[in-house]
């Protein structure tokens, strides 16, 4: 939002409500009144962001917090005194417009059909979760004494399945909700998975084998009612307090001496590597915003500002990172893992075709036809510095001059005639792929990705 050359700027907030992107200084004057909506859209500012990225229901507490916090800021324009002033009136009604908006976009998305349909496959798999392991296990039935069969596994891919087809229509928080409750299904669905795999194991042992099983036993016991928290989990911070939990059971299995019984060690092994695949999970709610975010998006823009200066090294480590990003079975974490390579590799080829236009010294016996194809190759670096700082929609006039102006490009290589010149050849080819790649990428950020 722009106040004139005299207020500092800010950097815009993606999202619906760009006006939150901070604070833009004191209104004009001292008037006691716009001082006071100031101080409201400071307020607005801090609450807007959390607004547009709550992903939770009408019910959740902290539904009820940003409510109640952005009715009582409504209450509170309400009150300032315009005086019949035009510059009071249009400031409190620019004020009072943006709180009713983030009420909107609060209770548009918490009651959306798309989020209540998340809630529902999510209770549905609590409820397949509690009728075929932790009832079970409540019922005093040991591990050993009831099957996960293959028909539960089944029920649970199922709503997996159908909760990877739920529209989001590109909302953030929508998508949000769906990605931690497809995240937890998928974690769920693979340990039922490995419970079936080692169904056939003679587990849990007997409590008369070793003074230190049953306290493995209770361990084990503890894990099933685990699992069912994993599903019921509302936050980050839930799943933090139970992999602190977690991890202390694995110190507590750590520190019991099994060393003179082999089937002990072994049973142990299994319980330490089933609480593991908790945790492992339960990480898997940070690794898409890993994929996503981060020195990603900050060494784009700083290639774009400053050029190379050595951000090539850190380029190539980020894709051994991703690389090593664990995406269970989770099709949120793939994609995600998918979009990001493709946005440092694009990074890593603007950089290098950047150096070697700097380092480019031809000479005169230079073939015209290979001349032509390096100055495309020039144009292209500079399209592809434009198109790596789009953040537009496809509809845009800027995307489709991108798109125009690259086609172009293509052309002006498709008429290089190479006069038989190999190194021509080659080069024509490199620079046909490589005006191709960015345009796979242009589309690529526009195509309204779902996950």
């Amino acid at each position: 939002m722009d106040h004139g050359s005299q207020q500092p700027q800010t950097q815009q907030m993606p999202g619906p409500f760009p006006g939150f992107a901070g604070p833009q200084g004191s209104y004009p004057g001292q008037h006691p009144s716009l001082l006071r909506l100031d101080e409201v859209q400071r307020e607005i500012a801090t609450l807007g962001p959390q607004v547009c990225t709550y992903s939770g229901l009408q019910s959740d507490r902290e539904y009820k917090r940003l409510e109640r916090d952005l009715t009582r800021l409504l209450l509170e324009v309400d009150k300032v005194e315009t005086e019949g002033r035009p510059e009071l009136q249009q400031a409190r009604k620019r004020a009072a417009g943006e709180v009713e908006g983030l009420l909107r976009y609060l209770e548009g998305n918490a009651t959306h059909p798309s989020r209540l349909a998340i809630e529902e496959l999510t209770q549905e798999a609590q409820n397949l979760l509690n009728e075929g392991v932790v009832g079970p296990f409540r019922q005093g039935q040991a591990q050993d004494a009831f099957e996960i069969s293959e028909e539960l596994v089944e029920a649970v891919q199922d709503v997996a399945m159908r909760m990877a087809q739920v529209k989001t229509g590109g909302s953030v928080p929508l998508r949000k909700a769906r990605y931690k409750a497809l995240t937890r299904i998928c974690a769920v669905q693979e340990i039922l998975e490995g419970r079936v795999r080692t169904h056939m194991l003679a587990l849990p042992l007997s409590d008369e084998t070793h003074e230190a099983v049953q306290r493995i036993n209770q361990v084990s016991g503890a894990r099933c009612q685990e699992v069912a928290l994993l599903m019921g989990l509302s936050g980050r911070d839930s799943c933090a307090h139970l992999a602190r939990i977690l991890t202390e059971l694995l110190v507590e299995l750590d520190a019991l001496d099994v060393s003179s019984n082999a089937a002990v060690r072994n049973y142990r092994k299994q319980v330490v590597e089933e609480i593991n695949g908790l945790l492992k999970h339960l990480d898997l709610e940070g690794e898409g915003e890993d994929t996503r975010r981060g020195r990603v998006s900050v060494l784009r823009e700083e290639v774009l500002r400053h050029g190379a200066a050595g951000q090539g090294t850190e380029l190539q480590g980020l894709l051994t990172h991703l690389d090593q990003v664990d995406t269970g079975r989770n099709p949120c974490i793939r994609e995600a893992r998918r979009r990001a390579v493709l946005e440092v590799q694009a990074l890593i080829t603007f950089l290098d075709l950047w150096e070697a236009l700097g380092r480019r010294n031809p000479g005169p016996d230079e073939p015209p036809p290979h001349a032509a194809v390096w100055r495309v190759l020039a144009s292209l670096c500079d399209l592809q510095a434009q198109v790596l700082g789009f953040d537009g929609k496809r509809a845009d006039k800027s995307y489709m001059v991108l798109e125009e102006l690259l086609t172009k490009q293509l052309l002006a290589l498709d008429a290089v005639d190479p006069q038989g010149d190999q190194g021509t050849k080659n080069a024509r080819k490199q620079a046909v792929k490589h005006a191709q790649n960015i345009l796979s990428y242009l589309d690529m950020k526009t195509d309204e990705w779902e996950y």
